[in-house]
């Protein structure tokens, strides 16, 4: 069992947890996840890690109420115990010193993209992060984005923050300006299936991140295949990351309606 021992409210269906997993926290790299039980007859899901602290031996997950799953979890507080959790798993993000990397995070996906933002720094890039939302109250983590990033650009539906439009309009604005080596983007399948069009345009290799289409996270339900470059691949063994410009998002899109 894994013991809660921190919780943060970073909006009113965000919420943060502190989570004591010392030998996950040993391990893990940017891009991994890990499967979380809570009560003996709870379902498997699958979530990002967004930090980790060795020392402290704990991991830090950011989870969206969407369901019954995530709304048990969410119910949890400070000393309270996960059931049970496995981990990490998934393959790391690819990290090297690219030159100039947009960090492109939507919603509750800026929680996954900050290991990945603060991971390509260590290595020597510029990165420039822009975050995207409906409106301000839904901007989430910005002060630890900006802690390891050249630059954060913020985009609102509303205007409420930052300047009024959506993410390919700051990621576009920033390619216009200057060569952009590599663009990451993490987020709602549609606004990934956007930017990758974006950067397709502009020649930008880019790498998307389908965590939000796992399911079970262990290969076994299928429930995750999508269609990269003609092929089929399962999110959660060969992934959660892939050359954007590969991936049939159409495909995965009309997966995902299978939920609601």
């Amino acid at each position: 069992m894994n013991k809660i021992i921190g919780k943060e409210n970073l909006s009113e269906k965000v919420v943060r947890f502190e989570v004591e997993a010392p030998l996950i926290a040993k391990s893990r790299k940017a891009g991994h996840f890990v499967i979380l039980r809570v009560g003996k007859k709870g379902e498997r899901v699958p979530y990002t890690i967004a930090a980790a602290d060795p020392k402290k031996g704990t991991i830090t997950l950011v989870i969206q109420r969407v369901g019954k799953s995530s709304e048990k979890v969410c119910q949890l507080e400070v000393g309270d115990y996960i059931t049970d959790m496995v981990g990490p798993l998934g393959k790391a993000t690819h990290i090297e010193n690219f030159g100039t990397v947009v960090c492109a995070g939507g919603g509750v996906g800026v929680a996954p993209m900050l290991p990945i933002i603060e991971a390509m720094k260590s290595a020597g890039n510029r990165v420039i992060s822009v975050l995207a939302a409906r409106s301000k109250e839904l901007i989430i983590l910005e002060e630890q984005v900006a802690k390891h990033s050249d630059e954060v650009i913020i985009m609102t539906d509303d205007g409420s923050y930052g300047e009024k439009g959506l993410i390919t309009n700051g990621v576009e604005k920033v390619i216009q300006r200057e060569k952009v080596d590599l663009c990451v983007t993490i987020g709602p399948a549609i606004m990934m299936k956007f930017v990758s069009l974006l950067t397709k345009k502009y020649d930008v290799p880019t790498v998307a991140s389908l965590n939000t289409i796992m399911v079970d996270g262990t290969g076994m339900c299928g429930a995750c295949r999508v269609t990269v470059g003609g092929k089929t691949r399962f999110v959660c063994i060969d992934g959660p990351e892939f050359d954007a410009h590969l991936v049939d998002f159409d495909e995965m899109l009309m997966r995902l309606k299978a939920y609601n």
